[in-house]
């Protein structure tokens, strides 16, 4: 894992002061790893994250936002470091009024004719009447902080221009240090500048004197004319002669000044032209500066401009404005579209989706580009989707591929193949792969990668999908200064009013990944309308319990990836309910499987007996079993917000069927080896691989066992699997979780007692019935009769050879397995004594010398076999001494213990096998 990245730390910032708005560049060390990674900046508390624009770990650079702080640090945050420290700091000054002649770096005309914030609607007097020193003399600024000025006279101003103009702000914020004698001079300036302003007042009519005295003469003397003759004619004369005076008088001045009015007419108009075009050159370059800029990609100033030019024109009446402003309006329009249709491109990272939200949201886009954006990335992650499916479909028909150690998710989770060389063999019947080609390791089914390719496809989407929606809930994709608080209430009501569209498009992602899936590992579960839309695969076998795990342990990284994004359970259960799907088909297969992988030890039985009478098979079948389960291990534990995979009835029957199938294969697999010579064992199913020379070999090791052999080895098996192996799976059954062990276990129990019963009647059969069939011929041999026979002279030969016959079968019962000798020898000697009970009730009649014989060769037989005696066999030899005739005499009783005396020591070599001491070392 790797380590955490340092902190953010500031360490220079250019310039380090300056008014709101300024652009400056931050430097520093660990400044985020990329746009995406980058979530707080802050200069003087205030927050510029809008404005940032990301350069490289070492350097920002944005635009200083109004803070209420003047001076304060610069922080940065990111996802990976956290919040960050800084080393320096900046100064925030306040924007100063600049003089009409003063220099400055920046053009003010339009700023000081029109403030966009507070001064919207308030005309300046032309630049004439302006003057940027009114008392004409040196100006000294002095050092008094501007706050003190302004809590030392609130309300005023020291602008002379302003309504609240205050003399004393002025003089002391621009003449602090003038000297008293400079200041009389400024007296003397200003009643000058007074003076002339008289004066050029009185220059306009010292330039009409004669005419206005030649009118007060005309006036006088009509005045005289009217009071000397008071006639009426007089006055009429003496009116209309004014009239025609007047007249001439306006004609001439008209025709003296008129070519001088319209020269300065003209002028006047080419002046205020000039100067309208100087004024509002803003407007009139605009639509070439928006054009210059969008090419530029420089969207942040052109709508810097449209708002200043909105906020300016917007409403104006001129009519040269209105065109100026409509050719704006049209520009911007196009660059609506232009925005619009890159935040509809795909593919697109979060980043600029968020960048062109929020630049069409500054325009007043109509309509709402947000959630347009959410539905094109919903539709575009669907296509995706399904464009997957049908490369790979089409791909599958096509040829196999081979991935040769590829990792194909290294960025979300281990690859298939990365996780399956780690893992047991992929192919049943491993042990016959030794000597091929490792080439098959690597080639992975079509279905598992196309799983792999969407699952990664879906995490690395649907986390840029959610985030934009939650950005669209919380109005994160606007500013939050207070401008833009309108938009973040009419995002927030929209969201509310939409959540139940976007959770049907979380849930319409969800059922389509779900359904690929189904559709390429369990196409029964899919409806039949939805088969072609999201199947279409070619299943010629169906995947092994090995790679559906794999698959889903995918799919449980993908649920986790997506339940961190902190979408609701509600949304992700559809994901739930395949992985329980594809926990029950995995478990359903791998028992399948393994039935069928149990089905095959017939063919590795080598027959090679151990100590305890046992080969390899039953080992083999338990380490088959418990390997199964371990593999299932991952399957069968349950993950947070996982059912378990045996909640429903139906599973837990078909597991335990399954599972009593397995035990039930097994049984077979040992009645098939006993019962059939190595010629009969199917062998059909094995492909020959030409490499493997030896591959029957351990089959055919030991050709020269007899069919009682193969017997006895089979019921040694099965003694060892009812003790031992049957008790070991069930509780390996238990620890994993399985349901009806106790079926499983009795079941399969049953079967195996009865498969030992009919084995041991088998061999029971094989070896008992011989020696029993011999007793009559032997007892009869040479026309021998119970009647008339000699005195007996010791125990005659047919019952030797029925001994050695007996000890023949403890030999081979002991060479392959001590602890069966007690159960076979005790069922022979019972079939033994049986007979020989039949044989003595069958005689008509004894003579004495027959009876003492018949009772020698009983309690010969009787004794030498006691340790295997049973109490059916006890029966019947009571049975056989109850149908001789009782000894009379003492030297009848003598001569029997002598000659019974003499048959032991004879043989005691062959009853060896017979004795209690024997007895006790083979028992258990």
């Amino acid at each position: 894992m790797s380590r955490a990245r340092q902190p953010p730390l500031v360490t220079g910032i250019s310039p380090n002061e300056g008014i709101s708005w300024t652009k400056v560049t931050i430097r520093g060390e660990n400044l985020g790893t990329g746009p995406t990674d980058l979530i707080g900046l802050t200069i003087c508390g205030h927050n510029c994250l809008l404005t940032a624009e990301w350069m490289s770990a070492s350097k920002i650079v944005c635009r200083v936002g109004q803070a209420k702080n003047d001076k304060g640090d610069i922080i940065v945050t990111t996802k990976s470091g956290g919040k960050g420290t800084s080393t320096v700091s900046f100064k925030l000054l306040k924007p100063e009024k600049i003089g009409i002649l003063d220099q400055s770096a920046v053009w003010v005309d339009e700023m000081n004719y029109y403030d966009m914030r507070t001064d919207r609607n308030k005309g300046i007097p032309p630049l004439s009447l302006r003057p940027a020193n009114p008392l004409g003399i040196e100006i000294d600024k002095g050092r008094f902080p501007q706050k003190d000025l302004e809590a030392l006279f609130p309300g005023m101003s020291a602008d002379f221009t302003s309504e609240n103009f205050s003399a004393a702000w002025y003089l002391i914020e621009n003449h602090s240090t003038t000297s008293f004698d400079q200041l009389k001079t400024a007296v003397a300036n200003l009643k000058k500048q007074a003076n002339k302003k008289n004066e050029g007042s009185l220059a306009y009519v010292k330039g009409g004197l004669s005419t206005f005295f030649e009118a007060q003469d005309a006036l006088s003397a009509i005045h005289q004319k009217l009071e000397a003759d008071g006639t009426e004619k007089v006055e009429g004369s003496m009116t209309q002669k004014l009239e025609n005076v007047l007249n001439r008088a306006s004609n001439t001045a008209d025709t003296l000044f008129q070519e001088v009015l319209g020269r300065k007419d003209k002028a006047d108009s080419t002046r205020n032209a000039l100067n309208v075009l100087q004024r509002f050159k803003f407007l009139f370059n605009l639509p070439l500066n928006i054009e210059r800029n969008i090419q530029k990609g420089d969207y942040d100033v052109v709508i810097n401009d449209y708002e200043k030019a909105k906020s300016l024109f917007g409403k104006t009446e001129v009519q040269v404005f209105r065109k100026y402003y409509a050719e704006v309006e049209t520009r911007i329009e196009a660059l609506r579209e232009l925005l619009l249709d890159k935040l509809l491109e795909t593919p697109s990272t979060l980043h600029d989706q968020k960048r062109y939200i929020r630049y069409l949201s500054d325009l007043h886009a109509p309509g709402d580009p947000a959630w347009q954006c959410i539905g094109a990335q919903h539709q575009w992650i669907l296509q995706l989707m399904h464009n997957c499916k049908e490369s790979y479909v089409k791909e599958q028909k096509g040829k196999d591929i081979f991935f040769p150690m590829v990792d194909l998710d290294s960025d979300v989770r281990p690859s298939p193949i990365g996780h399956l060389s780690q893992t047991a063999s992929l192919k049943r019947g491993s042990s016959f792969q030794s000597g091929r080609d490792d080439a098959w390791r690597y080639k992975a089914p079509q279905q598992v990668v196309f799983v792999e390719k969407l699952t990664k496809l879906v995490v690395s989407q649907l986390p840029n999908f959610w985030k934009l929606w939650i950005s669209y809930v919380n109005g994160s994709l606007f500013s939050e200064t207070a401008e833009k608080s309108g938009q973040m209430e009419r995002s927030k009501k929209n969201a509310r009013q939409r959540q139940n569209d976007f959770k049907k498009m979380i849930q319409e992602v969800m059922h389509s990944l779900v359904k690929l899936i189904r559709g390429a590992l369990l196409p029964f579960s899919l409806r039949e309308g939805e088969s072609r839309q999201y199947g279409g695969w070619e299943m010629k076998s169906e995947l092994s319990g090995q790679w559906l795990t794999h698959v889903i342990q995918t799919v449980r990284l993908s649920s986790e990836s997506l339940t961190a994004l902190e979408i609701p359970n509600d949304m992700l259960q559809i994901i739930q309910d395949l992985i329980l799907d594809l926990r029950v088909r995995c478990i359903i297969v791998t028992l399948q499987h393994t039935a069928e992988d149990i089905k095959r030890l017939a063919e590795k039985e080598d027959w090679v007996v151990d100590n305890e009478g046992l080969t390899s098979l039953p080992s083999q079948f338990e380490q088959c079993i418990i390997h199964s389960l371990q593999s299932l291990k991952t399957v069968l534990d349950c993950k947070p917000g996982e059912a378990s995979v045996f909640q429903q009835q139906k599973t837990q029957e078909d597991v335990c069927q399954l599972s009593i199938g397995i035990m039930q294969v097994f049984i077979d697999c040992l009645e098939q080896l006993s019962t059939k010579p190595d010629g009969d064992i199917d062998t059909a199913h094995l492909a020959v691989d030409v490499s493997s020379p030896d591959l029957f070999g351990s089959i055919h090791e030991d050709s020269s066992l007899s069919s009682e052999q193969r017997l006895l080895i089979a019921l040694s098996n099965c003694r060892y699997l009812e003790r031992h192996t049957f008790l070991n799976i069930a509780e390996h059954f238990e620890k994993h979780g399985f349901q009806g062990v106790e079926k499983i276990t009795q079941v399969s129990m049953e079967s195996l007692k009865e498969l030992d019963q009919r084995l041991f009647e088998t061999y029971i059969e094989f070896k008992a019935d011989p020696i029993v069939g011999s007793l009559e011929p032997g007892i009869y041999a040479g026309y021998f009769d119970w009647k008339d026979c000699l005195v007996p002279a010791g125990v005659r030969n047919y019952l030797k050879e029925a001994l050695v016959n007996i000890i023949a079968v403890h030999a081979e019962v002991f060479t392959i397995s001590k602890d069966l000798v007690p159960r076979v020898m005790s069922r022979v000697v019972e079939a033994v004594s049986e007979e020989l009970s039949r044989l003595m009730q069958c005689v008509s009649s004894f003579s004495k010398n027959g009876a003492l014989q018949a009772r020698l060769e009983i309690c010969a037989l009787r004794d030498t076999v006691a340790i295997y005696l049973t109490p059916e066999s006890n029966s019947s030899f009571k049975q056989a001494l109850e149908a001789l005739p009782q000894l009379s005499s003492g030297t009848d009783k003598k001569l029997l213990e002598e000659l019974l005396n003499k048959f032991k020591s004879s043989m005691h070599l062959q009853l060896t096998c017979f004795q209690t001491s024997s007895s006790a070392m083979v028992k258990t």
